[in-house]
């Protein structure tokens, strides 16, 4: 058990994980939404209620079909949709800001 989670500890991006799982997958989807499969992975982990922690190869299983059900997610889908970070789930991913406040914001020109 010790060694899949000092392997896990090592593995610091959504390509490492995928390849240390034996995941497929696509490029294109993970260059658009790694940090969100990633949090969705940690998410169903947590929403596991009873893992196999005492028979390693159950839990590399376990941790695998949802690390790839994590990806599908985002295969089909985009992060807007699946509302996986705060600012998703706030603003139902658009973002309103006023134009007086834009203007504002800017700096005024001076003439040459």
């Amino acid at each position: 058990m010790e060694d899949l989670l000092m392997q896990l500890k090592s593995l610091s991006s959504a390509e490492d994980f995928l390849e240390f799982f034996g995941v497929p997958f696509d490029q294109k989807v993970v260059n658009v939404s790694r940090l969100h499969i990633l949090k969705r992975f940690f998410q169903y982990i947590r929403q596991q209620s009873a893992a196999p922690t005492s028979d390693e190869v159950k839990l590399f299983t376990v941790y695998r079909d949802l690390l790839a059900q994590a990806y599908a997610d985002f295969v089909h889908s985009t992060p807007a949709q699946e509302k996986v970070f705060k600012v998703f789930q706030d603003t139902q991913g658009t973002q309103h800001v006023p134009l007086d406040r834009l203007r504002a914001s800017m700096t005024p020109r001076t003439a040459a």
